[in-house]
């Protein structure tokens, strides 16, 4: 198979944003907040052509200290971006959501890099970043859920083992339902980025069956974290909203 991978003239990913745009403009028609999504679409862009550079230097680095910064920078991102749903906003709020993703990711990106692919060494950026992207973002995504949906159940009266039940099972909807669909209905981005570059489809299916089942150990582990952490009495919970 080649190993090369076909470029993205400027032009194309100019056609590749028209799908965005399509969307925007019904959000906008139906008065669905389309703020939030051009915002969005817009901090997606320059996040990732910033990024790009970033990362150019960052995967030539030989300074663990570097990696383990980037890695800190993740780890408070993902964090506040958890919380984003949730009202009021507390500094006791933020630090279960980086207690819980810490917890859950923190761990699975060791047992990947060293148990699973024996990354060298150890900090080997082009390695431990993109694999750490995963495991945060998709824990991030898990507490943010789950913290949205505990606080709801909680203001609607349930007791607190009710509302970590159901919070609990929304978190992890999208994650088993990838687990579902992966290889039948999706092939997702890191085994599809990997065959076009050449690499065998079966040696990218096993890092595949690998990401997934660490984003699915991380995601529970981080939301199970999270709502044992907000182990409050509803009715209190219910008064502050």
């Amino acid at each position: 198979m080649s190993a090369s991978v076909l470029s993205i003239s400027n032009f194309g990913l100019m056609l590749a944003f028209i799908p965005a745009a399509i969307v925007i403009g019904i959000m906008f028609r139906w008065k669905a907040n389309p703020n939030s999504a051009m915002y969005a679409t817009v901090r997606m862009f320059i996040q990732l052509m910033a990024i790009g550079y970033v990362l150019i230097y960052i995967f030539e680095s030989d300074n663990y200290w570097v990696i383990l910064a980037v890695l800190t920078v993740m780890l408070t991102a993902a964090s506040w971006i958890a919380i984003r749903p949730i009202k009021p906003k507390k500094p006791a709020t933020y630090r279960n959501a980086l207690i819980s993703i810490t917890v859950g990711g923190v761990p699975i990106l060791v047992l990947v890099s060293q148990g699973v692919i024996n990354v060298e060494p150890w900090f080997s950026p082009r390695y431990l970043v993109p694999l750490a992207g995963m495991i945060f973002a998709g824990s991030m995504n898990a507490v943010s859920l789950a913290a949205e949906r505990f606080q709801s159940e909680c203001s609607r009266g349930l007791t607190y083992e009710d509302a970590r039940r159901v919070a609990l099972q929304a978190a992890l909807i999208p994650t088993i339902n990838s687990l579902f669909a992966v290889g039948l209905v999706s092939l997702p981005g890191m085994m599809t980025g990997q065959i076009l570059s050449g690499v065998s489809p079966l040696v990218a299916a096993k890092y595949q069956m690998v990401v997934m089942t660490m984003l699915f150990g991380a995601t529970g582990i981080s939301a199970a974290t999270y709502l044992m952490l907000n182990k409050t009495p509803s009715h209190i919970i219910s008064n502050r909203l």
